[in-house]
């Protein structure tokens, strides 16, 4: 190809179909190539042809959506799954038990029929009057239909006469004749049962979990509509789960089938590895290819959650995907596909009409204020983020940024044609831009920094505020200033203590590993008072004061022994120094003095 003279790029265009036919094996039946041509490497890599991707504009979920959108997710997941799918089952059960009584009584004369149904309802009835419960009523009112009740003059839903009509063995919807609302129905059983039991929201009889946080049930009991909503939603918090916490794309994610989860234990049976197979399509063509990736309990939970949940409709359809359109009505689609857009939103929405108020809501408004609007590739490039640029961080309080950023790099999301670590590695160089911009406001603000690096990243971001004069700092042109401190930012690590501006020659941390040319620093080694690329900002103090605080704690013990009782009171003083660096006067009054040997005198600048 280079003899005849092909430019890179055209040479690439040619390669790729000798990876295709590579990709393609199992589905051609000649001309497949059975090895793997340039292993790791793609077609541009090989024909030294230059790639240049644009910069990635889908936008990052904010923190302050992603945080709480996850958690509730997860909440629907691990807690509110079983509510659902107990009543979905619950529902199944009773519509069975209709239609056996329906077609057993079929030949049976109207009175007669008439006769066994009104029995059967007052069976019902006399239960609900022995728990204690109403007569139901739907949760919404739906097509605008209302009721009023005669003692309260109280507006509400209808009477739930599809659940009625399902204890009393009648399909009003195959013979509308037999309504139970109808005067030569029930009508006057039921208002009287109304005036002596009152109603019931829902009044299905599977039992409402209790709310994590005041330990009331989530929600009312359920009927058929709400059910089908709920069970929409829970389908939405998996996806949300899986998208977020996987590394997987949307197209890998809805290839997922039955069955595409396995479990790796050790020899006392303790998990060792979460497995999902699926199909990459990325680069791929035709079918995609069939690929593992290893992930995190929670999105582990999540499959499990949707195997259950897909199953009614995946047998009603014929088809396996984890992703069916779970209504059964008739004339519409085999697979949830583009629809997991909208469903996204409208859990968003969900989440603050069932559970936040219009002065709380759960999800937070995008800062223009409308909602912000979901979509699948979000997900993605946000983990991205994390992973790169808060690698210490918690999601949803729970599980380290770190942990599923280990898992998922055991799988085909940690090899190069998966694309996830060069996401990653774009999210970084991002985040470090925007991570010494903020460094720059808050200097131009007048925040101080700590630790040994205060003075050098200060006197930086001085210099770089002084060439962008006589404009206002705050103001300041945004590319310009991110050229000038491009190459400050590329040093720049986020820790939980401290922050590293990365300079190999002075790493104290390097002196602890044995493999020479380390290209980052070890965060988890960091030594923030002793380290000369170490620096402390004021989002650094909640850490620090969580750690004077805990110190505090053990002192208040009596029965402490003394060498621990001084190391503790050391250990508070050299916090409450850092803490006098960053936040002059906010530190708390000492309980002790500093041990002999602390480290101190490292200076902060103002």
């Amino acid at each position: 190809m280079r003899l005849a003279g092909l430019r890179p790029v055209a040479a690439a265009a040619l390669l790729r179909i000798v990876f295709d036919l590579h990709e393609l094996r199992h589905h051609l039946p000649t001309a497949r190539l059975s090895f793997e041509p340039w292993p790791g490497r793609s077609p541009f890599s090989v024909a030294g042809a230059k790639y240049v991707a644009g910069e990635n504009r889908t936008p990052r979920i904010p923190e302050a959506i992603i945080t709480p959108l996850l958690a509730w997710s997860l909440r629907y997941v691990n807690y509110y799954a079983g509510d659902i799918l107990a009543s979905r089952a619950e529902l199944d059960r009773l519509e069975a038990k209709r239609n056996r009584l329906v077609a057993a009584e079929a030949g049976l004369d109207h009175t007669d029929r008439r006769s066994r149904q009104r029995q059967r309802l007052n069976t019902y009835i006399a239960a609900l009057r022995r728990q204690g419960r109403g007569i139901p009523i739907w949760t919404t009112a739906h097509n605008g239909t209302t009721r009023t009740d005669p003692q309260s003059g109280k507006v509400t839903p209808p009477i739930n006469y599809h659940l009625i009509h399902l204890h009393a063995g009648i399909d009003a919807q195959v013979e509308p004749a037999m309504h139970l609302g109808l005067t030569t129905g029930a009508p006057d059983l039921i208002a009287a049962a109304i005036a002596e039991l009152g109603t019931e929201i829902g009044g299905m009889d599977t039992p409402i979990s209790a709310d994590l946080d005041t330990g009331l049930p989530w929600r009312t009991r359920f009927d058929a509509k709400v059910l089908a909503l709920e069970e929409v939603m829970l389908q939405s918090a998996a996806y949300v789960v899986c998208a977020y916490l996987s590394g997987m794309r949307d197209s890998e994610i809805q290839a997922m089938k039955r069955g595409c989860l396995s479990i790796t234990r050790a020899e006392d049976g303790a998990i060792l590895r979460h497995r999902i197979k699926s199909t990459a399509y990325k680069g791929k063509r035709g079918c995609g290819e069939e690929t593992e990736w290893v992930t995190i309990a929670p999105v582990a939970e999540a499959i499990a959650v949707l195997e259950r949940l897909s199953a009614r409709a995946g047998q009603a359809r014929g088809t396996t995907t984890l992703w069916p359109v779970l209504t059964l009505r008739a004339n519409t689609k085999t697979h949830v596909s583009a629809e997991i857009v909208r469903q996204l939103n409208r859990f968003r929405d969900h989440l603050n009409d069932r559970f936040g108020t219009a002065q709380a809501p759960i999800i937070p408004a995008s800062p223009n204020g409308a909602p912000w609007r979901l979509t699948t590739r979000q997900f993605r490039r946000t983990i991205a983020w994390h992973i790169a640029n808060r690698p210490f961080g918690t999601i949803a309080g729970m599980i380290q940024y770190k942990h599923a950023s280990v898992a998922a790099f055991e799988g085909y999301a940690g090899s190069s044609r998966s694309g996830f670590r060069g996401e990653i590695e774009a999210q970084r160089a991002l985040g470090q831009i925007d991570d010494i911009l903020v460094y720059f406001d808050d200097r131009q603000g007048g925040a101080r920094l700590g630790g040994p690096a205060a003075n050098r990243i200060g006197a930086a971001l001085d210099t770089a505020a002084h060439e962008l004069a006589p404009l206002p700092a705050m103001i300041a042109d945004r590319p310009r200033l991110r050229t000038m401190l491009g190459s400050l930012a590329r040093t720049l690590h986020v820790g939980p203590l401290a922050d590293c501006f990365f300079d190999p020659a002075t790493a104290l941390c390097l002196n602890r590993i044995s493999e020479p040319g380390a290209t980052g620093p070890m965060i988890a080694m960091c030594e923030p008072v002793r380290c000369p690329n170490a620096c402390i900002a004021e989002r650094h103090r909640p850490a620090w004061q969580r750690g004077a605080d805990e110190a505090r704690l053990l002192l208040r013990e009596k029965r402490l022994p003394e060498p621990q009782r001084v190391t503790l009171q050391a250990e508070v003083a050299r916090i409450e120094r850092v803490l006098e660096q960053i936040a002059p006067g906010a530190a708390t009054p000492r309980t002790g003095v500093a041990g002999e040997g602390e480290e101190a005198g490292f200076r902060v600048t103002g």
